[in-house]
């Protein structure tokens, strides 16, 4: 068995991205700048899948109130899409996105499987305190995405 590389997972994470919110939406986005660094989640409303198997860690998506509202009102073909819509289209994007992940690595790898998507509504945030560090062992990556027109703008952040 070979061993899985951190970037081969990052651009499958990047095109399952990518392919989800086309097929999904008809919407067309394109990845930014890789920040190939760990970032704390501050994003309005956030989706996480855990991953378990022969890696471990998180796909996350995160986006402002006001992109989530828009993916919802696509997604779901609702005028006004409630706090409760909001959060269950970001979840299942994010569930695509990863099952995406899973079906990729459990065919080539196996001894893949996904948590349920957990949804976090508001700002979410390290305590900032003045000698407080972070220290994480793990590899990450935050991946911006935009749609062409700017108006779509969100990060998937893959850590694992």
């Amino acid at each position: 068995m070979s061993q899985i590389s951190f970037e081969e997972i990052m651009f499958t994470i990047m095109a399952a991205t990518q392919d989800t919110f086309k097929t999904y939406l008809g919407l067309e986005i394109y990845a930014g700048k890789v920040e190939k660094k760990v970032d704390p989640v501050d994003s309005d409303i956030v989706g996480i899948v855990g991953v378990a198997g022969d890696r471990v860690g998180y796909i996350i998506l995160g986006a402002a109130g006001k992109v989530a509202f828009d993916i919802a009102k696509s997604l779901l073909m609702m005028d006004e899409p409630d706090e409760e819509a909001i959060r269950d289209a970001i979840g299942e994007l994010t569930n695509n996105i990863a099952g995406v992940f899973k079906t990729r690595y459990h065919e080539e790898f196996g001894n893949v499987a996904l948590g349920l998507p957990l949804i976090v509504s508001g700002k979410i945030r390290p305590i900032q305190e003045e000698r407080s560090s972070m220290n994480v062992q793990c590899k990450g990556v935050t991946i911006p995405f935009k749609s062409l027109d700017g108006v779509i703008a969100l990060r998937v952040m893959v850590y694992m």
